[in-house]
């Protein structure tokens, strides 16, 4: 199985791992999150990652998912990969890491691909159209 990492702002991860756990009726093994704080060390966070990887990486991987690119925690993830063993993705959101979760017992860049359309195809807009067959008038 595929361990799951979320590096994001405070504690944003923490959150999405409860409101997954409130989805999938309990709490999924092999995940944990890393909350960035404002003040943090970057240095000292990315040891804390790399423990957290070795952790979650019982010899399948690990996908690590990251709030926004280009920020502290999706940089902190650039420095933990190694592609096609700890691949990562950003802009993490509970579709994303619902299908994740869901698919996480196959290939890692697999995976990653799953985790990027759960992600994508979670955002909709609602438009009126879209709402009418839903209507209870």
């Amino acid at each position: 199985m595929i361990g799951i990492l979320i590096i994001s702002h405070q504690n944003l991860g923490e959150s999405l791992i409860n409101s997954a756990t409130h989805v999938m009726g309990e709490c999924p093994p092999l995940l944990k999150h890393l909350g960035v704080e404002t003040n943090d060390d970057p240095v000292e966070v990315l040891q804390i990652a790399k423990e957290l990887v070795n952790e979650l990486d019982k010899g399948d991987g690990v996908l690590i998912l990251s709030d926004i690119y280009g920020a502290t925690p999706c940089n902190i993830v650039t420095k933990l990969m190694n592609p096609g063993h700890v691949e990562g993705v950003a802009g993490v959101n509970l579709p994303m890491l619902v299908r994740a979760l869901t698919y996480r017992n196959g290939d890692i860049k697999d995976l990653a691909l799953k985790a990027l359309s759960g992600g994508r195809d979670g955002v909709i807009h609602f438009t009126e159209e879209a709402c009418k067959g839903n209507r209870h008038d």
